[in-house]
């Protein structure tokens, strides 16, 4: 069974993804190699677009998260798709730039934004700045005079709740890095201190309550704080927010067992709640801003890989090395996350051995999977791993001073270069 259905084998028993020959892809473009599938990315932005429209009436705007892959194909194709996008650094906005993307539809985030960021950030006329701090909100107004301009602000919450995901990536939680605290009367302070900036528009708030979650519990239950939370401004301050951005964290199938919701769910029952609350405490529906990224483009990449080294230990361990690692995935040396692996030149034949994925960096602990379920390896297979979409090629590393691998996407069952393998003189080009 396969984690997403994308996959498939095909006739000479190697593994397909997205309608191509992933072998041939290898062949093609080397390895380690980043392959991404264009229809499902657009399927998936589709469903979270149209889920607004139906549940919400189209009163609201899905903002890529853009963290979680970030080149400019990507931009391009959300712009195509008529979405938004989330950036959370200057170079995921300036990429996005690059290719045109509509800065009103750009929601900017960042616990600890650089002048020169928030200057770009303005000057470029991005739709929304989420303000992370006081010290932030003084530098924004600051900025904004100087540009003569007004900026338009959501405040970011943290609502007290801890989603049932890995700690890093916990972040609506009361300790918390991010955002204003409801609970403590933070987060009212920070409304009076926006109110009284000259320069700032605060339009609404936003909350992020974690990543790589099944439920939709929590996010109703983050709907209803951050809605009371509006409310009690409204009551206290006679100010009502008009926005109201609940972040995404939507989680997706890394393995088999793992049992996401079918993504157009979450607004739907948000939108029920909103609905009530909204009805109930007397406000105007506000305007809903989500942002998937996971969720978008997890499952629609797969990385492959070539075995080098196999190294077995009696009755300890078997090893299996690649080409890659860490540097091109650290997400098993941050979390211990699982994947799904596959031998793409045996994708037919039964996963008869139980063995540990290991890269090849100068670490003990890089590895890409331990005692995973996989085929009879050898020496030049090709081992897929499924679902690296997200947070692969992002967090990618030059540790070893290893070069990062090529993206290729994938569209009518035909191949195109979207990023290119980085050679020995960009490794050094920064160095003087």
């Amino acid at each position: 069974m396969f984690v997403s259905n994308n996959l498939s084998i095909g006739k000479n028993g190697h593994l397909v993804f997205a309608g191509v020959d992933t072998v041939s892809l290898a062949e093609e473009y080397g390895t380690p190699l980043y392959v991404m599938d264009e229809a499902m990315i657009r399927t998936n932005m589709g469903q979270f677009r149209d889920s607004v429209e139906q549940y919400y009436h189209g009163g609201g705007l899905v903002c890529y998260a853009s963290k979680a892959f970030s080149c400019k194909e990507i931009y391009r194709i959300a712009k195509s798709e008529q979405i938004g996008i989330d950036v959370v650094s200057i170079g995921e906005l300036y990429t996005a730039m690059s290719v045109e993307f509509p800065a009103e539809k750009i929601c900017y985030h960042g616990n600890n934004k650089t002048e020169e960021e928030l200057n770009l950030a303005i000057e470029y006329g991005v739709g929304w700045i989420v303000a992370d701090s006081f010290s932030e909100l003084e530098l924004l107004n600051r900025i904004a005079g100087e540009q003569r301009k007004n900026v338009k602000v959501l405040l970011r919450l943290t609502p007290g709740i801890e989603a049932h995901t890995h700690s890093f990536i916990q972040t609506g939680q009361i300790d918390s890095k991010f955002g204003f605290t409801i609970q403590f009367g933070t987060a009212m302070e920070a409304v009076k201190q926006a109110l009284a900036l000259p320069n700032l528009l605060l339009d609404g708030v936003h909350c992020h309550i974690g990543s790589q979650i099944f439920e939709i519990d929590p996010f109703v239950h983050a709907a209803e704080v951050i809605l009371s939370f509006i409310a009690q401004v409204k009551d206290e301050l006679g100010y009502e927010l008009h926005t109201m951005n609940l972040g995404g964290g939507f989680g997706i199938r890394y393995v088999p067992a793992d049992q996401p919701a079918a993504y157009r769910s979450y607004m739907e029952q948000v939108s029920k709640k909103v609905k009530e609350i909204v009805a109930e405490k007397g406000l105007t529906l506000p305007f809903i801003i989500l942002e998937p990224g996971r969720s978008i483009v997890g499952a629609a990449g797969i990385t492959l890989y070539r075995v080098g080294g196999i190294k077995e230990i009696p009755g300890v361990r078997k090893y299996v090395s690649v080409d890659g690692g860490m540097t091109d995935n650290p997400r098993y040396a941050l979390y211990g996350s699982e994947y799904d692996f596959i031998l793409a030149n045996k994708a037919g034949e039964e996963k008869v051995d139980t063995v540990t994925v290991a890269g090849r960096c100068c670490e003990s602990g890089d590895l890409l999977g331990k005692d995973v379920a996989l085929q009879n390896a050898q020496i030049g297979d090709i081992l897929a791993s499924c679902a690296t979409g997200a947070y692969n090629y992002s967090m990618a590393s030059h540790y070893n001073r290893v070069r990062k691998p090529a993206v290729v996407m994938l569209r009518d069952e035909k191949a195109r270069l979207i990023v290119r393998r980085e050679t020995l003189d960009d490794l050094i080009s920064c160095d003087l």
